[in-house]
């Protein structure tokens, strides 16, 4: 079914199945991808939600992380993006999209497998931005596997690293500068809710991702910091397009298993964790999961 953009909701508005079929090596460049994933969410009105605040977003050049860094822009909040180096065409349009909502962007590239780097970019983050509200650990590594048997202890270590123990250290490093009304934000996955028989190691790190902050959840209320979690569906990310073993004829109808028939944009899931960031909005909800899954969790 066609569907004009300009009139239809959001919802009928995005790209749907069958995408093209396309492969990149890791860890992939948004601007290659076809089509491009929609971060700038033009429908979306901002209401000075974060003035004041900085964010630091890892994985912020490209995907949810650039849609959540350019709304936070919009919101009037400063941010800090991690990102790896390879990514720096990415990472740059992330930061041309926030200069034009009028704030600042640091960028801080390295690799969230070394906890050194992670304590650096907080440090950097304060040092630079002058403080830090937000922690949103959202970068992740993919590389799913047709069987158990391709299961490496070289990939199973480097999810982990990325998308567990680097939250870890995160947390760590920036708990000293968090004050009542911050927040921490996790990006988990629908995979962490129920399991994935092709993303087995990325679904058990996100998986304890999300118990981590709800482990974590009731210390930091204590100091009035919320920590809560983001469990996206399928989203048109360069993530999917760059996980080696992800089939063809799947990645061109991913997300047609859902009710919406479709993936997410990253546009669609950056509100999400406006909501998690803003103190006025969620100042009642600590250690909650937000699913943005098109109601997959639902049918399963």
């Amino acid at each position: 079914m066609q569907h004009d953009p300009g009139t239809d909701p959001q919802s009928l508005s995005e790209p749907a199945p069958p995408y093209p079929k396309q492969r990149q090596q890791p860890p992939g460049i948004e601007q290659d991808v076809e089509p491009r994933p929609r971060y700038q969410a033009e429908r979306y009105r901002a209401a000075d939600k974060l003035r004041g605040k900085v964010a630091l977003i890892t994985g912020g050049d490209s995907g949810i992380g650039r849609a959540v860094a350019v709304i936070y822009a919009r919101e009037g909040a400063d941010v800090a993006i991690a990102y790896l180096p390879e990514e720096q065409k990415d990472a740059d349009e992330t930061r041309r999209a926030v200069e034009a909502a009028g704030r600042t962007c640091l960028l801080l590239a390295g690799d969230l497998a070394d906890a050194s780097f992670c304590r650096e970019i907080v440090e950097r983050t304060v040092r630079e931005l002058g403080q830090l509200n937000i922690l949103v650990n959202n970068a992740a590594h993919l590389n799913s596997q047709l069987d158990l048997s391709q299961l490496s202890f070289e990939d199973w270590d480097r999810s982990f690293k990325v998308n567990t123990y680097a939250y870890f250290h995160l947390v760590q490093a920036a708990r000293p500068h968090l004050k009542a009304g911050d927040a921490v934000i996790a990006t988990a996955s629908e995979e962490a809710l129920k399991g994935s028989d092709t993303m087995i190691d990325y679904a058990a790190s996100k998986a304890a991702l999300v118990n981590f902050t709800k482990s974590i959840a009731s210390h930091l209320a204590k100091d009035g910091i919320r920590a809560n979690v983001v469990a996206p569906g399928p989203t048109w990310t360069v993530l999917n397009i760059a996980d080696q073993n992800m089939p063809q004829d799947g990645l061109a109808q991913l997300g047609s298993e859902g009710p919406m028939e479709r993936v997410a944009q990253p546009e669609e899931v950056a509100p999400a964790y406006v909501y998690l960031a803003s103190d006025a909005d969620s100042g009642y909800t600590v250690g909650e999961i937000i699913a943005v899954t098109g109601g997959l969790t639902t049918t399963r």
